[in-house]
């Protein structure tokens, strides 16, 4: 996914960190718990970027610009650094997602077992392109090009959770369950 940098922020990064009073970026004492716990396993604290981005990520959804720039004052990894990482790994998020992330996977052993026809599917039953999240802000739809199951095709991964051997009902149960979870959680 493509970083949503605002050109004051790149001028930020490409300077370097600095603390200014401008800068609203912060990070919560939990998240700084758990950076600094990732962080004891590590020689240098700056060696814990990534499991940064995902701790953060975790509370929040996603990785925004300013989450990236506390990050980075926080361990003192130059941001420029830092958004190289986040945009390399496709699980780190530096736009707003759905609570659930589908990830299709698109290799040949896919491609093949039919996933085009599941693409199909989950695009008419979330209205959806990929990339794109649907309207009630649930899911969000991402090709990848492999799962690493290729003897398990057509597979996603729903959140952290593999699906394998997929058809167009699977997938109908798969989304009903998601929205019913979370037409549930809305009514607590």
């Amino acid at each position: 996914m493509s970083s949503l940098l605002e050109p004051e922020l790149i001028e930020v990064m490409a300077q370097g960190n600095r603390d200014s009073e401008d800068n609203q970026a912060t990070l919560t004492t939990q998240e700084k718990q758990e950076i600094d716990r990732e962080a004891s396993h590590y020689h240098e604290k700056t060696s814990v970027g990534l499991e940064a981005l995902r701790i953060v990520q975790k509370h929040r959804g996603w990785v925004s610009d300013n989450s990236l720039l506390a990050i980075s004052n926080y361990l003192d990894i130059p941001a420029a650094e830092l958004e190289s990482v986040a945009t390399y790994f496709q699980l780190i998020f530096r736009q707003p997602v759905g609570k659930e992330v589908i990830y299709l996977c698109k290799s040949s052993s896919c491609w093949i077992m039919g996933c085009e026809q599941l693409q199909k599917r989950i695009l008419a039953r979330l209205n959806i392109q990929p990339g794109e999240t649907s309207d009630d802000g649930i899911f969000t739809l991402l090709e990848t090009p492999c799962l690493g199951d290729c003897d398990k095709a057509p597979v996603l991964m729903l959140g952290e959770e593999m699906h394998r051997h997929l058809d167009e009902n699977s997938i109908d149960e798969l989304i009903d369950k998601k929205k019913k979870y979370h037409a549930d959680k809305s009514t607590d």
